[in-house]
């Protein structure tokens, strides 16, 4: 008959109270007790990003084995999922249970992946060491500068020739305004790419432009179905008190009309749940990560929002993810493309800046540059004094417009 054992959870363990595991990428060892392990943890404690890197370290007679979980050569897996390893005592039948984590040992051969010092030229005169240490660890100014000064230093002769004779090649062939226009498109294009969703500006139908995939991948808009189903639910009542509280009045609007049954209602229905999630994003400054677990947001629709529009700043002594003002653009403008798929291409330009908390003149900039058709239409009866709240509509319609660019010339003030 087989004996049995009992497992025994230890209590809380400290990340030097972790067993190890460790794989040789190169064979197995015949006479483990012939090498000698040693743990290195790095110095920066404080630092949350690098107090958990650990490397380890086997010598033997004949060779040393260097393992790390940090880096190209550290296991993806124990970011993955968790290693345990139990510890039997057969004296009581008792296995302890222990975290893990698992280390790939390579061999390290003196010489072959470090590079050797090179000597220091001491013919070198200061502006020279100065200029490598620019190089090295100078900022992005100083690299610009130093780039500048070394163009200037070659023949100023020989550089004008060139220039001068390219440029005439070019002049001549496209002609001058052909040209400054496709230094405007460029520039427009560069700008708008860092906050506009992905686009196939030559696709056949509306609503392949900013296709539905490019702002919820299939796995998000699986993951989205329980929250959708919630949202459909809602009744009349829950709306209107919703709506009094002065919630997002771009999703009240499509809440309020959603299809009776079929698959645009659960479209509409989850992706004004996820709007709802951007929308409160945009109003906030410091993310916890915390951030959506009350409305009931799958974990993994919260990582992409944080990955997707926040950026990480280090600040006393942890990581904190923060809304930067370009991000508040890049959230309009996929609020924005939500929208036009939630409304048959259409969208409310005033309520969504509304919601967002930006200027109408910011919302009208980013659907420009999205290439969508504005129109101006009245919303709604007249109120008892006879006015008219007029909105603000955008519309996706092909080919896409093109918008010139206007740069205005701040006036200096006089001083007097």
């Amino acid at each position: 008959m087989a004996a049995s054992c009992s497992l025994v959870c230890c209590g809380e363990e400290r990340e030097a109270d972790k067993a190890v595991i460790v794989r040789f990428s190169n064979g197995c060892v015949k006479n483990a007790e012939k090498l000698d392990f040693s743990m290195h943890k790095h110095t920066d404690e404080s630092n949350p990003t690098k107090k958990h890197r650990r490397m380890l370290v086997a010598e033997s007679d004949r060779l040393s084995y260097v393992g790390q979980n940090f880096g190209a050569g550290a296991l993806k897996c124990n970011n993955l999922c968790k290693y345990y390893v139990g510890v039997l005592n057969k004296q009581t039948m008792q296995m302890e249970v222990h975290r893990a984590q698992l280390f790939n040992m390579q061999p390290f051969i003196p010489g072959e992946t470090t590079e050797v010092a090179k000597p220091q030229d001491t013919t070198q005169t200061h502006r020279e060491k100065v200029d490598s240490l620019i190089e090295a660890f100078g900022t992005n100014k100083q690299k610009r500068a130093l780039s500048s000064r070394r163009l200037n230093q070659v023949a100023s002769d020989t550089l004008h020739q060139a220039v001068a004779k390219a440029a005439n090649t070019v002049i001549s062939q496209k002609g001058l305004e052909a040209l400054e226009q496709e230094v405007a498109e460029t520039n427009s294009q560069a700008d708008s790419a860092l906050h506009l969703p992905p686009c196939n500006a030559n696709a056949d139908e509306p609503e392949n432009v900013y296709p539905l995939d490019g702002l919820l991948s299939p796995v998000d808009y699986q993951a989205l179905e329980q929250a959708g189903a919630k949202m459909a639910a809602l009744t009349p009542e829950e709306l209107q008190k919703m709506k009094d509280e002065g919630r997002s009045l771009s999703i009240m609007k499509h809440l309020e009309n959603l299809p009776s049954a079929g698959e645009d209602r659960e479209k509409i229905a989850r992706c004004a749940f996820y709007l709802s999630l951007l929308l409160k994003l945009a109003r906030q400054r410091n993310i916890t990560h915390k951030f959506g677990q009350v409305d009931g947001c799958p974990r993994i629709i919260q990582s992409k929002v944080f990955r997707t529009f926040t950026v990480d700043t280090f600040n006393t002594g942890r990581v904190q993810n923060v809304v930067s003002a370009s991000m508040r653009t890049k959230l309009a403008a996929h609020c924005l493309a939500l929208l036009l798929h939630m409304g048959q291409m259409t969208a409310d330009l005033t309520l969504l800046h509304r919601d967002l908390g930006i200027t109408e003149a910011k919302m009208i900039e980013i659907a420009k540059s999205m290439g969508l058709t504005l129109v101006k239409q009245s919303r709604g009866k007249a109120d008892k004094a006879g006015l008219q709240d007029e909105h603000r509509q955008a519309s996706l319609v092909l080919p896409l417009v093109k918008y010139e660019q206007f740069t205005e010339r701040r006036k200096r003030r006089k001083m007097h």
